[in-house]
């Protein structure tokens, strides 16, 4: 990378159970995290609902969270990954 280059990938991580985001710098080492619990809704035996409003909140709440407890602008994010459960899949 050069020197201006944004030099961190930010990793989202969307499961069943909650939100993660994982900061990592150029080397791969792990910069920063947050994790934030899904709220689960059992409407009937055998289904389990989320509510979309509370994943997408969650998931920019670990965002900006990561980001702040690094010190790092998101100018200097240069890609971000995202792995989601079918669940939680908007």
């Amino acid at each position: 990378m050069t020197a201006n280059a944004p030099a961190y990938i930010l990793a989202l991580d969307l499961g069943t159970t909650g939100n993660r985001a994982i900061l990592f710098d150029a080397q791969g080492a792990i910069v920063s995290q947050a994790y934030k619990e899904l709220s689960q809704y059992y409407p009937q035996p055998g289904w389990l609902e989320h509510d979309p409003r509370e994943i997408w909140q969650d998931t920019l709440w670990a965002m900006q969270t990561t980001l702040q407890k690094a010190g790092v602008p998101a100018s200097e994010v240069a890609a971000i990954g995202i792995s989601v459960q079918r669940e939680t899949c908007l």
